[in-house]
């Protein structure tokens, strides 16, 4: 299972340089709207110190089992603008690939320069965002109108499936001609993929900073941060220049310039955690000599769904897992010691996995 996130914006306000930074795709990044025509798509794998930490364990001599951390697709969408729902700046195909991607990271300009056209003309988050929004709510209620009509000529007709759906689309179009995402309200019934939604998608709104902004935040990202908060998001406090030169140096030299702007984490882990909270995604393990590996989960996930992860037939075989803590792993210093240390459980078929878990299926071919 990977993660998608969508990046979106209106043009200028440091979507492709954030993504050159954390991919290091080398994406046009242009000072003028729509340097992005075709969407750029990058994977960038998952910081995780718990697997360097159980590579050094399962290290015998000068065999190191290799490191595969699990990984983010990002996807650099081009600027947005007013209009887009109705097609205007190619807006319809933008708004196709959002509707591709798990999570909507909304990228806001929250820094002045003078050298950097900004497409309205001054410098207001919220009017970005509210801009952005208003867009995608009304590509939802065109959609979903369309869909409606449909589904009433198969629910005159007799259809009790096309009925029960009508009604939920119904619910969800009030939402949105009140001018609220669908994410905004609960309904009666889970959303189909098919109703093709934009605005039920999970959003992070990233705030992009300069340097000087990175450490205590401005006035523009104070607004963003209560805007989100009222809205029940996330925020990301990013500064997509300085991500671009951390991208160019060697991983030491990174992390000690970002102590040296009394920064603990890179904008991309940020994005990443945040990413992975806000879709209530967790990360399993599995570890020997040959190999330590990261799996992506949902949260409540049970040991045989997570075995399906790594192949289906695991799945569909299995009987039961050896479980143990990764930092318990790291304590004993291999499979064998934890055993006998007591460490390493039997679980069965409704253990719900944890986040840092490590899994050993024992399954029927």
């Amino acid at each position: 299972m990977g993660l998608g996130i969508g990046i979106v914006g209106l043009p200028n306000v440091g979507k492709s340089t954030l993504f050159n930074a954390i991919t290091r795709a080398g994406a046009l990044a242009a000072n003028y709207p729509f340097a992005t025509i075709e969407p750029n798509v990058g994977r960038v794998t998952v910081p995780d110190a718990r697997l360097s930490a159980l590579s050094r364990v399962f290290t015998k001599g000068d065999r190191v089992p290799p490191i595969i951390p699990t990984f983010v697709e990002f996807v650099d969408i081009a600027g947005l603008v007013k209009g887009a729902s109705q097609g205007e700046g190619l807006g319809n195909q933008f708004l196709a690939n959002i509707r591709e991607t798990d999570a909507i990271a909304h990228v806001v300009r929250c820094f002045e320069d003078g050298n950097v056209i900004h497409v309205a003309g001054q410098v207001d988050p919220i009017d970005d965002i509210e801009t952005i929004n208003t867009e995608l709510i009304l590509a939802d209620l065109s959609g979903l109108e369309k869909r409606a009509q449909g589904l009433s000529k198969k629910a005159k007709g007799g259809d009790k499936d096309a009925r029960e759906q009508l009604d939920l689309a119904e619910s969800i179009l009030k939402v949105l001609g009140e001018g609220r995402p669908a994410r905004a309200a609960t309904y009666d019934a889970p959303i189909p993929k098919d109703f093709g939604l934009i605005t039920i998608k999970p959003v992070i709104y990233v705030a992009n900073v300069g340097e000087d902004g990175l450490t205590e935040d401005n006035a523009y990202v104070k607004r963003v941060r209560a805007y989100a908060e009222a809205e029940g998001a996330q925020v990301v406090k990013i500064s997509a220049q300085i991500e671009s030169e951390l991208a160019e140096m060697p991983e030491e030299d990174a992390a000690e310039f970002l102590k040296e702007l009394g920064v603990e984490e890179s904008g991309l882990d940020q994005l990443v955690h945040v990413g992975y909270r806000t879709l209530g995604l967790m990360t399993f393990i599995t570890s020997g000599e040959k190999e330590v590996r990261a799996w992506t989960i949902r949260q409540g996930e049970k040991a045989p769904e997570a075995a399906g992860e790594i192949h289906s037939d695991l799945e569909r075989g299995f009987i039961r897992a050896e479980v143990i803590e990764w930092d318990k792993m790291v304590e004993a210093g291999g499979w064998a010691a934890a055993k006998a240390k007591g460490w390493v459980r039997t679980e069965g078929k409704e253990y719900v996995m944890k986040d840092g878990d490590i899994m050993n299926v024992l399954h029927n071919m």
